[in-house]
C-alpha cells in the first residue's frame, strides 16, 4: 500500500501512517471529533463561546441599541435637572470602552477555539479522503486482479474447447470423401 501514497513508510506523515494501519487493519477511523472537543473544554472556554454567541447575535444588537436609547433617552430629556451623565454621556463612553475591553478578548478566545476545531476537522476529513481513497485503490486492484484471473480462466477454455474441436473434427470424415460418396 506504501506506493499508492508515492512515498516510503519512513517519509509518511503520523496521521496518515495511522491512516493506512486502519486501512490494513480493516478499522474503522471515523470518530465524533466534536464530542473529543467537549470533553476537553473547560468552564472558561464554555464561558466564552457563550459570550461570543450571545455578542454576535441580533438580540444583543437590537437589546443593546435599546440600552443606548434609554440612556440617552434618561439623561437628556427625563433627568435633565439631574442627569447623573449629562451630554457628552462620558459615563456611558467609559462603559462601552470597559465593555469592549474585556468583550473582545472574550471573542477572539472563542474565534481561536473555533479555528482550532475547524483545523481539527479539516485534518480528521484529510484522513478519511486518504482511507477512503486507499480503499478504492484497493478494490481496483482487486477487481483488476479477478478481471486477470477470469481473462485467464476465459483464455485456457478457450484453449481446451478448440482441442476438443479439433478431436471431434478430425474423428469426422474428410468432407471431400464424403463428397463423392454421397455424389455416387
Amino acid at each position: 500500500m506504501l506506493h499508492w501514497l508515492g512515498r516510503s513508510h519512513d517519509t509518511l506523515k503520523p496521521s496518515e501512517r495511522r491512516v493506512l494501519n486502519s486501512a490494513l487493519s480493516g478499522e474503522i477511523l471515523a470518530r465524533d471529533v466534536n464530542a473529543a472537543i467537549s470533553a476537553e473544554t473547560s468552564l472558561g472556554d464554555r464561558l466564552a463561546d457563550a459570550i461570543a454567541r450571545v455578542g454576535g447575535s441580533w438580540g444583543f444588537i437590537i437589546a443593546f441599541f435599546a440600552f443606548l436609547f434609554l440612556w440617552v433617552t434618561a439623561n437628556t430629556i427625563i433627568l435633565v435637572g439631574g442627569a447623573f451623565d449629562p451630554y457628552p454621556f462620558i459615563f456611558l463612553n467609559l462603559v462601552l470602552s470597559m465593555i469592549a475591553a474585556v468583550q473582545a478578548p472574550i471573542i477572539m478566545m472563542s474565534q481561536n477555539r473555533a479555528a482550532a476545531r475547524d483545523r481539527l476537522d479539516a485534518s480528521h476529513d484529510y484522513e478519511i479522503n486518504l482511507k477512503a481513497e486507499i480503499e478504492i485503490l484497493a478494490l481496483h486492484e482487486k477487481l483488476d486482479a479477478m478481471r486477470h484471473e477470469d481473462t485467464r480462466r476465459l483464455e485456457d477454455l478457450l484453449l481446451r474447447m478448440g482441442e476438443r474441436l479439433e478431436v471431434v473434427e478430425s474423428r469426422l470424415p474428410d468432407r471431400r470423401q464424403a463428397s463423392t460418396l454421397g455424389g455416387a
